[in-house]
């Protein structure tokens, strides 16, 4: 069963100031050895070769969800609301904490190489063998499947799973605040304490009363800049290709046979996608650190090479582009190889876009859950139907094509591509 702590804990938090611990579960949780891995876990990835403050971990970003939630249900509790079932706060403080458990080295880089998915790895860390999940036993047998429904999103109540997953939640109010602060960027900033003065537990869901619209519309705003300012800075996701492409080769030479000079038992279980439970307990960065430090001086040269670029942050520069010629591209790559130059791995298009917010239409199962209004008359309505701003940045934004391509490229071989090319290039 669920208790107390005798005396309450409490973090320094540079975002939300103190993060206070009131439980013995969360206190517990928070002491295992999987909680404890997510502080050898950078929650940007690789944004740090571009904004040198992004350093933190998916261990502070986690406590910061957890802190929260326990502000929007202290708030429920305190105005004593009928519609919040008091039964599930320790399960949403729970699943707060350990939503993001199962988050892998340098973020999702390795999950698109490997075909993982994080969200998958905690409800296997929160169901397996593990500390965790002994932990939340001693609350109840069933205790572990609940945490893992709502991470799943697949628990029955709404309103719990709302307020960890969707698109007003504790996670991504915690994540726009947390990475501003540390890329030293004003664009996620906004009011939280104001957003959370105004939601409210109402008919299963989590609601905002309409006088605090504006606030939301600033939250939402804050999260379109962060996304197209930080996220999908193009300097981030050229090292995401160069990662990307270090383990791509990486597994094509391992499924080849290749003798690697170094190599270690997780990450061969995660080439044969065998991969256990203790298996990804090993996997931080500091392992792939070393990884990579090593591959960097591997006979084969496409994997040393791209190791080298990625630890010197030697990245693939880009041009910008309205358009993609496929022909033209097809043409591009038949002249690198003609160079010597590989363009399976060095040669990459990359077109990011973003759904700021996603509008609920009538009919349409909605995974995302909407952000509801609640007026004077306890009438409910989706915030794109009040908000001409929301309504604005709704739908899929789209930036423009980059074109990434190694230095050498431009610099000694430019001259041998033809001269349509060489346009390509700027030039």
């Amino acid at each position: 069963m669920a208790a107390p702590l005798k005396e309450e804990k409490v973090f320094k938090d540079p975002v939300h100031k103190y993060i206070y611990v009131q439980d013995q579960t969360i206190w517990d949780l928070i002491n295992t050895k999987e909680f404890q891995r997510l502080r050898r876990i950078r929650q940007l990835g690789t944004c740090f070769l571009t904004f040198h403050g992004a350093e933190h971990s998916r261990f502070s970003h986690s406590l910061g969800v957890y802190e929260v939630t326990r502000k929007i249900i202290s708030q429920f509790e305190r105005n004593q609301y009928e519609d919040w079932p008091r039964e599930e706060r320790l399960l949403c403080l729970c699943a707060a904490l350990l939503h993001d458990v199962g988050h892998g080295p340098f973020s999702h880089s390795i999950e698109k190489t490997f075909g993982t998915h994080h969200e998958e790895w905690s409800c296997r860390i929160v169901l397996g063998d593990t500390e965790v999940n002994r932990v939340l036993q001693q609350v109840s047998p069933t205790f572990p499947q609940q945490v893992a429904g709502v991470i799943a999103k697949t628990y029955t109540h709404e309103i719990v799973v709302s307020l960890v997953s969707s698109q007003l939640d504790a996670d991504r109010m915690d994540y726009l605040l947390r990475d501003a602060y540390f890329t030293g960027v004003n664009y996620g900033t906004f009011d939280l304490e104001r957003i959370l003065r105004v939601m409210r537990p109402y008919q299963g869901h989590i609601v905002v009363k309409e006088s605090g619209m504006h606030a939301v519309e600033d939250y939402l705003m804050s999260r379109y800049q962060m996304y197209w300012q930080v996220y999908f800075h193009p300097v981030t996701r050229s090292a995401d290709i160069v990662l990307h492409k270090i383990f791509g080769r990486a597994k094509e030479l391992y499924e080849q046979n290749y003798a690697f000079r170094f190599i270690l038992p997780p990450l061969v279980r995660l080439f044969e996608k065998k991969l256990t439970v203790h298996d990804y307990y090993l996997l931080d960065e500091a392992l792939m650190q070393t990884t990579l430090m090593q591959w960097a001086f591997e006979e084969d040269a496409i994997l040393a090479d791209l190791c080298s670029r990625f630890l010197q942050r030697r990245l693939f520069p880009y041009v910008t582009l309205d358009r993609i010629d496929p022909e033209q591209i097809e043409r591009l790559r038949g002249q690198m190889d003609l160079l010597g130059v590989d363009p399976g791995y060095y040669l990459e298009i990359d077109f990011p876009s973003d759904l700021s917010y996603d509008v609920y239409r009538p009919g349409e199962h909605d995974e995302k859950l909407p952000i509801l209004l609640l007026d004077s008359k306890d009438n409910l309505s989706e915030i794109s139907r009040k908000s001409e701003i929301v309504r604005s940045i709704s739908g899929i934004h789209m930036g423009k094509y980059h074109l990434y391509y190694p230095q050498e490229l431009l610099s000694n071989h430019l001259h041998q591509l033809d001269p349509d090319l060489q346009k390509l290039f700027g030039k």
